[in-house]
């Protein structure tokens, strides 16, 4: 019998067909990533007709097949992030996710995008507990509890949870400026709301005996990509946050976008991935302390001066977006789309190989495209580097991307090995 945990990719004739590119779930250790679900019929292959609120539903009637199976239910998700093509359809939409968790409700990201693919109004992607394990023949704690937690020292919303905790990861709600007092975005420009953003991420994790320097991915969302410096002067006040961090000069993996437009106006918005050493009941104390943050960073990969190339922490690697940079120029590659494409993936090929894993091991990637009309140049690379298809897949449309980029590419990778002191 297996001793190590598997990716366990699958699909279900329920939902859409990935046409090979992509599985709709891929499950690693205590974790199900789920590919971002359009409104697409999933007989027809095609986009349901009735306007954004039929989109929203045969999206999350897309989720909830591929949840049920793999024998989940949908209280089982962790965390669902909503795409939507204009910020105007965020109530219309928010109504029909309140009918699928009328109780229970996960950790929530919600944007405008440029685009999304088909021409969709809206795209649903969700994070899923896997209490099973995926060791073959072994379910591995199948009791595990998800821990939903929320405090009032940071914004409080009745249709999403703050902090949503599964195994060896919290899942926190993308942040937004908001003054937790009064519920309104904080008065200023970018640097204020930034601050905000990251005095709010701080004050959920305090709240849950969290340091802050347990982070091992932040996802930043811009309205104006033109405030990226005033934003990261802001986080390097931030990161590192501890002596200890300092002193290994340890960050979180990053991404950073252009989105169309956020909830409340807001000029950014901030996501965050935590480790969580103490795992979640009823866990062993033996198998709940001790385990550590592996950072890494290899130069046959671009480095950045304000992230990790990769995070590790117990069964997973989290990755900082790779853009098409040639690793020792840190210039964008010459070429259209394909080339750059190709050049991201060779940068996270890289950076996958400098830990000792290999493609394979990829559970999750997320595409951001200048051009939503590049996607199948972009497929055409792509199916080079995962010819079998086996990662789940989020694609959107974005308005701009650092360096002028035509495209950035960000990834989640199995980690069989675990980081220390775990053995599996």
């Amino acid at each position: 019998m297996a001793s190590f945990n598997a990716v366990l990719a699958r699909n279900t004739d329920k939902a859409p067909s990935g046409m090979g590119l992509y599985s709709q779930t891929t499950a690693f250790s205590h974790y199900n990533n789920l590919s971002a679900q359009l409104p697409l019929d999933p007989i027809t292959g095609q986009l349901v007709d009735g306007g954004i609120k039929a989109q929203a539903e045969q999206c999350f009637k897309n989720l909830q097949a591929i949840v049920e199976s793999i024998g989940h239910v949908m209280d089982d998700v962790v965390r669902i992030t909503i795409f939507l093509q204009d910020m105007a359809d965020g109530d219309v939409v928010l109504a029909v996710y309140s009918r699928f968790f009328p109780a229970y409700v996960p950790a929530l990201t919600t944007m405008a995008v440029a685009a999304l693919p088909m021409g969709a109004q809206v795209q649903v992607e969700a994070l899923i507990s896997n209490g099973e394990g995926t060791i073959p023949n072994a379910p591995q704690a199948g009791d595990l509890v998800k821990m939903a937690r929320d405090t009032n020292r940071a914004p409080t919303s009745m249709l999403s949870t703050q902090s949503v905790a599964f195994s060896h990861y919290n899942n926190l709600s993308a942040q937004l400026p908001i003054d937790p007092q009064s519920g309104k975005l904080v008065a200023g420009g970018v640097k204020e709301q930034a601050a905000q953003c990251l005095i709010n991420i701080k004050s959920i994790l305090e709240s849950i005996d969290v340091p802050f320097d347990d982070i091992v991915k932040v996802n930043v969302f811009l309205k104006n990509l033109s405030d990226l410096e005033a934003v990261n002067e802001v986080y390097r006040t931030f990161f590192p946050d501890s002596a200890i961090a300092r002193a290994v000069a340890y960050l979180p993996a990053r991404t950073v976008v252009e989105v169309a437009a956020l909830p409340m106006d807001a000029l950014v918005q901030m996501e965050a991935v935590v480790s969580h050493g103490d795992g979640t009941p009823p866990q062993a104390v033996e198998d709940r302390h001790g385990i550590v943050i592996k950072a890494n960073h290899t130069d046959r990969a671009p480095r950045c001066a304000l992230s990790t190339q990769t995070v590790a922490f117990s069964h997973y690697n989290h990755l900082s977006a790779q853009l098409p940079l040639h690793p020792e120029t840190l210039e964008v590659v010459a070429g259209g789309v394909k080339e750059q494409a190709g050049q991201c993936l060779r940068n996270i090929q890289a950076i996958v190989e400098s830990i000792g894993h290999a493609l394979e091991d990829v559970v999750k990637v997320n595409l951001f495209i200048k051009n939503i009309e590049d996607i199948g140049a972009v497929d055409e690379v792509y199916a080079q580097f995962f010819p079998a298809g086996l990662p789940a897949r989020r694609t959107v449309g974005v308005g701009a991307l650092p360096h002028g980029a035509l495209i950035q590419i960000d990834a989640v990778v199995a980690n069989a090995e675990g980081t220390p002191p775990t053995a599996c």
